[in-house]
């Protein structure tokens, strides 16, 4: 995933674009965009655990 944080240029105020692969986000600051960056950086390197079932044997086990 390519994560790009850069200021818009054709705005007449201070924006800054958070560009993720194909998808865009306005911000109003470099300060918001570069949180909303790190927010997201760290929620995708959080552990995720695999949810779990029920086997028969009533062992829990992957889905």
């Amino acid at each position: 995933m390519k994560i790009v944080v850069r200021p818009l240029r054709k705005s007449t105020t201070s924006a800054w674009q958070v560009c993720i692969d194909k998808q865009a986000i306005t911000f109003l600051s470099e300060a918001d965009a570069r949180s909303y960056v790190a927010t997201l950086e760290a929620r995708i390197a959080a552990p995720h655990p695999l949810p779990l079932r029920e086997a028969a044997t009533g062992l829990a086990a992957p889905l």
